[in-house]
């Protein structure tokens, strides 16, 4: 897992014209639209074929016209990393980069990931499930203690997040998370470090391990602060780390995610790991946990951009 898998293609011209999906209208729009800025650059200096499409309607318009032959998606959230564009472009035979329907749908869905985590043996933190104008019981996590983390059961980048110290700030947390989504999860805190594994067709990266001095790693610490704090190698020992990326990687798989991702967990003070969720369209800002694991591989920011690519092929 330490060195980069061969290319697939040195020619530009295998990709066809390439349409790249950014955007849309989900809490996560900036995000998208950041990376994508930086994605369409380093497309043109490998000379790839790429147009920029703002939200779904215009590409399906230029499918329709015979203008598009591959879809490099990095619209995030709801729209663009749930399944729906996936399956979309699968009816109209139009590759696109990453997970397909299914893989797209499950990870994007963290309750029904921790399910097929759960029956897999694979750990995830306990949860409890509130759906549409379910009211908490206290008593259904008092022996949790505190903190708690509640959040929406389908966005990413943090948003709707909230770290909870006591009950009188359960409610304001709810109603948050319940703005991005109708269910909502509230987990127990896992006492340990975050760590981040990027995933590149069956290749782990490198791990990241991350510091911030903010509440946890919320919306500001990945994308707006200096301050967040990124360790890459991540301190751990190598055969440690290579058993957390054998079993990110089979997180990722169980999930039906195929192409490119990233898988988020925790391990706790005894050397357990406690996934979290899987991004199927991660970030590619500056701040971003994939392109840097890249690097440290020793792939550059167009080349990771080429072997993303890679995967609608």
């Amino acid at each position: 897992m330490n060195s980069p898998s061969p290319l697939k293609t040195h020619d530009a011209s295998s990709f066809g014209r390439v349409g790249l999906l950014v955007g849309g209208d989900s809490a996560e729009r900036d995000v998208s639209l950041d990376g994508g800025k930086a994605v369409y650059a380093a497309l043109q200096r490998r000379q790839v074929s790429v147009r920029v499409f703002d939200g779904s309607s215009t590409l399906f318009e230029a499918i329709g016209n015979n203008e598009i032959d591959r879809v490099f998606n990095l619209m995030h959230g709801p729209g663009g990393e749930d399944g729906a564009i996936q399956g979309a472009l699968q009816l109209m035979s139009i590759p696109i980069t990453g997970s397909g329907l299914l893989g797209s749908a499950l990870s994007m869905d963290k309750i029904r990931s921790k399910w097929v985590w759960e029956h897999k043996g694979i750990n995830t933190p306990p949860f409890l499930l509130l759906k549409r104008d379910q009211q908490l019981v206290h008593e259904q996590i008092a022996d949790w203690g505190w903190p708690l983390f509640v959040k929406p059961s389908g966005l990413g980048s943090s948003i709707g997040i909230s770290k909870v110290m006591s009950s009188a700030e359960m409610p304001a947390a709810i109603d948050l998370a319940r703005i991005y989504g109708e269910t909502v999860i509230i987990e127990p805190e896992i006492k340990g470090s975050e760590y981040f594994a990027g995933i590149i067709g069956e290749q782990v990266l490198p791990l990241i391990r991350i510091e911030t001095p903010r509440e946890f790693y919320d919306y500001t610490a990945k994308y707006e602060s200096d301050d967040t704090q990124y360790f890459c190698p991540c301190g751990l020992s190598m055969e440690v780390e290579q058993v957390a990326q054998t079993v990110s990687l089979q997180a990722f798989e169980a999930l039906d995610c195929s192409g490119w991702g990233r898988v988020d967990f925790i391990l706790d003070h005894d050397g357990k790991a406690w996934f979290l969720e899987v991004n199927t369209v991660p970030g590619m800002t500056g701040h971003s946990l994939v392109p840097q694991a890249a690097e440290h591989l020793g792939i550059g920011f167009d080349e990771l951009v080429w072997r993303i690519l890679e995967t609608s092929l």
